[in-house]
């Protein structure tokens, strides 16, 4: 098969396909060929800002780097943030549209569509091949119509789709038989083979349900994949459990309804003296040497649930006893003395009292901003470098009593206090680059060389990733 356009579904969310995408890029950017990802529609609290100046999925701008892309937003034309349980922020072509409703936006997606298509075709004209990523799963029936994520996408510009599931959830070929069984005549002829990923253990004991599963089917499985530890890689959205490293110096990160980009502690993990522990609902903040407040797509109502959890009592007691406390973006904004939201950004109109831990306010604004940057750290011996983006809708103003935190493009951002044992900042990606995340843990309390580097080991993951797959690109060379 020749492939111009493929298409990577999934039985379910979680399924492999940003991985099994990511694989294919890199595999086809190693033979030369000018390859693209693509991603209809996505549904993710971690994004990433583009080239052009606009946000994308995360998932999106990793399948870049596999392609040896930038990011751009013609990879990922409609983003869907969710702001509430039914609403969402939709973001088109990088740039914010509107707030919707679940129901508003089912009738707005024949105009996401012309968006997707638009996309689409500026991304033919430029690549040799595109390889396109669903969304959760194409047997979810109650979303078929007006679908512009699945088959209604692959049915649209005809191409061929490669379905994947998890056999490490179990019922993989449940998984394969009952998404078929929910498709129509078409969707399933457009399906060319299976792909089973996670897999641990002797292969050859599979082979009876792989030889069942062509016969019940008509359609070959094209590879089963391996499980694969220890990869470094951006989620698309959900935080992943193991993410504890057990080292020496503790960090809390409070998990708030709404967390967004916690990608940002992807560097933290990688780090073997760091021990980064997620406290969700219910739970009790542990003693820690750093307490990070992350993003947040609805900072007010986080705040708020921040409040009802118990964790502010928790904080400044961390504080009295000498801990360092970190917030970023939302959680930079949580640490003033009011989150005022005088347009109804993300609800109702008013003013709701911060952490009051720095001597900032914010108004939150309906223009978000949006830009890759770098700079130097303002803090500590040394003015390490620091890059990464900045996406929020908000102002922040500092009074002359707090101490900046970055030198970002000429000017000073973030905010410390006078006792210099807490930092905000909008700055995400903050501890991406070694030598900033290692003035950060030096700032915080930790005494340790050691400067692991997330991109040496997100590409490193990526290359895991496509010698993994190298079977099944040349089983789709060869249908």
């Amino acid at each position: 098969m020749n492939i111009s356009t493929l298409m990577v579904q999934g039985t379910t969310s979680d399924a492999g396909k940003s991985t099994v995408v990511a694989a294919l890029c890199r595999l086809l950017h190693r033979q030369g060929v000018r390859v693209v990802p693509f991603k209809p529609q996505n549904m993710a609290l971690n994004s990433a800002v583009t080239i052009d100046g606009g946000e994308i999925g995360r998932a999106q701008a990793l399948q870049a780097l596999a392609a040896g892309l930038p990011p751009h937003t013609d990879m990922n034309p409609v983003l869907l943030k969710p702001s509430s349980d039914t609403g969402a922020q939709v973001i088109i072509h990088g740039k914010v549209r509107a707030d919707m409703q679940a129901r508003d936006y089912h009738q707005y997606k024949t105009v996401a569509m012309d968006a997707v298509l638009a996309s689409y075709g500026r991304l033919q004209r430029d690549y040799e091949a595109i390889i396109v990523e669903g969304a959760g799963s194409p047997a979810e029936v109650n979303l078929r119509d007006r679908d512009i994520a699945n088959m209604g996408f692959a049915e649209a510009v005809d191409c061929p789709v490669i379905l994947v599931a998890d056999i490490d959830r179990g019922g993989v070929f449940a998984h394969f038989l009952g998404t078929l069984a929910c498709l129509s005549a078409s969707e399933q002829n457009r399906i060319v083979g299976f792909v089973i990923n996670r897999f641990r253990g002797d292969v050859s004991l599979l082979t009876p349900g792989l030889t069942w599963l062509e016969e019940k089917t008509g359609k070959p499985v094209l590879a089963v994949l391996p499980y694969l530890h220890g990869l470094h890689l951006d989620a698309e959205d959900a935080i992943q459990s193991s993410q504890t490293n057990h080292g020496k110096f503790k960090v809390i990160v409070p998990v708030i309804p709404r967390i967004s980009n916690h990608t940002d502690f992807d560097a933290l993990r990688a780090h073997p003296d760091v021990d980064l522990q997620f406290i969700g609902l219910g739970e009790r903040i542990p003693g820690a040497d750093l307490i990070i407040l992350p993003g947040s797509k609805n900072t007010r109502a986080d705040l708020t649930f921040l409040v009802e959890q118990g964790w502010q009592s928790a904080i400044e007691k961390h504080l009295r006893y000498g801990g360092k406390v970190i917030g970023i973006c939302g959680g930079y904004q949580m640490l003033g003395q009011v989150v005022s939201d005088p347009h109804g950004v993300e609800g109702e109109p008013g003013d709701t009292a911060g952490l009051g831990l720095l001597d900032i306010t914010t108004e939150l604004t309906a223009e978000k901003r949006l830009e890759q940057v770098t700079g130097t750290c303002l803090f500590g011996q040394s003015q390490a470098s620091v890059s990464g983006y900045e996406i929020h809708m908000g102002i922040t103003y500092a009074s002359n009593e707090t101490l900046p935190v970055f030198h970002i493009h000429g000017a000073d951002e973030g905010a410390r206090s006078p006792d210099d044992l807490i930092l905000g900042t909008y700055l995400h990606g903050l501890f991406d680059h070694p030598d900033a995340c290692h003035a950060l843990l030096t700032w915080a309390g930790l005494e340790s060389d050691l400067k692991p580097d997330l991109g040496v080991l997100r590409e490193r993951s990526i290359d895991r990733l496509a010698d993994a797959c190298v079977p099944l690109l040349a089983a789709l060379q060869n249908l």
